[in-house]
Order: C-alpha cells, then sequence, then structure tokens
C-alpha cells in the first residue's frame, strides 16, 4: 500500500492549520496518533511555505521543530523535518530527524553536505523562486518536462554531493508554482517520473486548486479532494503521499488495494 506521511505544523501561520498547537505536548501527541493511525513518517515544519509567506529566521525554526522532533524521535516516530535551510535541517537531524523534506529542491550546496554527512533521507520538491515569489513564476513551456528535468538533475547533483540514490525522494511539488492546469497536467505524467526509479511522494492535502475546482472554500473541508487525488497518485505507482488526515487516507486506500487486488 502506498506510505503516508503525516502532516505536523509547528507553525502560527499556515495556509490549513496554523496555530494548531498550543504546547509542544499537544504537538507530540498528535505526531503520536498520526504514526498510530499508519503513517511511515511524520514531517514537522517551522516555517509556512504558503504562496506568499513571508521567511522565518531560522533560528526561531530551529526553536519551534526541535523540541517537537526528539520528543516523537524518542518515542520511536519516524520523524522528517520540512525546512529549507541547512542549519535548522543539521539541528533536526542531531535531534532525531531520519528525513528532510527540501521544498526549494536541495538548492543550496550546504542541505546537500548536512543530508550526507548524517545519512538522511532526503526529499527533492520542485518549486520556483521561494514561498514569496512562487506564484509568479508558474510559467512553463511544458511544466511536466521541465518538472521532471529539474528533478531528475537535483537528484544527480545530490548523488555527486554523496546522497544515495536510494535515499533521495522525488516531488513533483502540487501547488508550489503551478496553477490548476498544471497541477492536473503534473498528475496525469506522474508515471514519468515514478519510472525514473526515485521513489515519488505527492503532497496535494487541502491545496488550493482543489478550491479552484470543487469551490470548497474552507480548507478543513477539502478532505474529499484530497482523497480522489492521492488515490489517483497511488494508481499511478506513487509510493508515498503527504496528509493531514491520515486515518481517512489509510482507510480509503486500503479499499482502494483491495478493490485493485
Amino acid at each position: 500500500m502506498t506510505a503516508l506521511m503525516g502532516v505536523l505544523n509547528a507553525t502560527p501561520d499556515s495556509f490549513s492549520d496554523g496555530g494548531r498547537f498550543e504546547s509542544v505536548a499537544e504537538a507530540v501527541a498528535t505526531g503520536e496518533r498520526m504514526a498510530n493511525e499508519g503513517a511511515a513518517w511524520i514531517d514537522v515544519g517551522g516555517e509556512s511555505t504558503r504562496p506568499g509567506a513571508e521567511p522565518v529566521d531560522p533560528e526561531v525554526e530551529t526553536q519551534r521543530v526541535v523540541p517537537v522532533i526528539c520528543a516523537l524521535a524518542e518515542a520511536g516516530v519516524a520523524v522528517s523535518c520540512d525546512t529549507r535551510h541547512a542549519e535548522v535541517a543539521r539541528a533536526a537531524l542531531s535531534a532525531g530527524a531520519k528525513m528532510i523534506n527540501d521544498v526549494s529542491g536541495l538548492r543550496d550546496p550546504q542541505m546537500r553536505q548536512v543530508v550526507a554527512e548524517f545519512g538522511a533521507e532526503v526529499v527533492i520538491m520542485h518549486m520556483p523562486g521561494e514561498p514569496r515569489t512562487m506564484a509568479s513564476l508558474a510559467e512553463y513551456q511544458d511544466v511536466a518536462r521541465e518538472v521532471r528535468e529539474y528533478l531528475l538533475a537535483a537528484a544527480s547533483e545530490a548523488e555527486q554531493d554523496g546522497i544515495a540514490k536510494e535515499r533521495i525522494w522525488i516531488d513533483p511539488g502540487i501547488g508550489f508554482g503551478k496553477d490548476t492546469r498544471q497541477n492536473i497536467a503534473l498528475l496525469k505524467c506522474l508515471p514519468e517520473l515514478v519510472s525514473t526509479g526515485y521513489p515519488v511522494l505527492v503532497g496535494a492535502s487541502r491545496k488550493r486548486f482543489i478550491l479552484e475546482i470543487t469551490d470548497e472554500p474552507e480548507p478543513l473541508r477539502r478532505l474529499p479532494g484530497t482523497l480522489a487525488v492521492h488515490l489517483f497518485a497511488a494508481r499511478q505507482g506513487v509510493q508515498m503521499v503527504r496528509c493531514h488526515d491520515v486515518a481517512e487516507h489509510v482507510q480509503a486506500l486500503r479499499m482502494q488495494q483491495a478493490l485493485e487486488n
């Protein structure tokens, strides 16, 4: 069955669940619950990457994520850190994280160095520019080809810098510098990414393009649309999906697997 990565935002301003946790203990309890529900990884983030988001000082980001990561790791939970800053990645890995989910596509040589040094797994995601500017950069001649070429080049560079191929994941970055039409085009071309030999991660949970297709303005009510996208991705051979609602995804994926088998 397609694996699940549970989203755990330790931020005050994420687009759908910012400011949800009032304490580290509450965040840790949520992460443990998602792991018990079936998430293979809990992805802890301390900086919002919603469109137009302002950057967070790495020191502040570190203060947000490290206590949560440390407690989850001590509880035996497999933890990923959602960060684009090498210094945050180093602190997260030192605290017990085993994966870095880099929305900036591993562009920073220092980030590659840190991941290689710790022997961590890494997700390379495609995003033009940064969260503040990505929406204005959603221009492609052939979005599927350009995203695929970028991810393969970034993965090759990561291998050259000492990151083992089997530890590299690629993510087309649904919703990151892509409009609705481009997101759909990328989803339809997922088999081309799967065929590269790198495991593929897709994260469409509660994204804005679901609003634009379904007219559902409330992110917390976009679970049906999210499930439709992630079930489609699983049928294309994607190895993991990143989601907020783990138990519901487990149920849906088990039913899909039973029907297909």
